[in-house]
């Protein structure tokens, strides 16, 4: 963990700020938003996430991360399959009745 501390005479330097996932935002319009881009996180970087993270912003969208994440993320057509297990919980109700 990294701590950073301030010195009481510095709080007003402090802004409180949220931080929502692009799933949460959709649907909402925010004054400005920050999207890191990182190939850490490379399950994630989606054009189709990309383009919602930014339409976000009525002002100001502010990417922070490496040229390459964007670039993986904008070359990303393909939406990642999602695992939910409904599937087999359905079969398993209908085996049942």
């Amino acid at each position: 963990d990294r701590v950073v501390e301030y010195d009481w005479s510095e709080a007003d330097e402090l802004t409180l700020a949220y931080a929502i996932s692009v799933h949460k935002a959709q649907g909402s319009e925010y004054p400005a938003i920050v999207m890191p881009l990182l190939t850490q996180h490379y399950m994630l970087l989606q054009r189709n996430l990309l383009y919602t993270g930014i339409t976000r912003a009525k002002r100001l969208a502010v990417l922070v991360g490496s040229r390459r994440a964007l670039a993986m993320a904008v070359k990303n057509n393909q939406p990642a399959q999602r695992y939910s297990g409904l599937a087999a919980r359905l079969n398993k109700k209908t085996s049942e009745a």
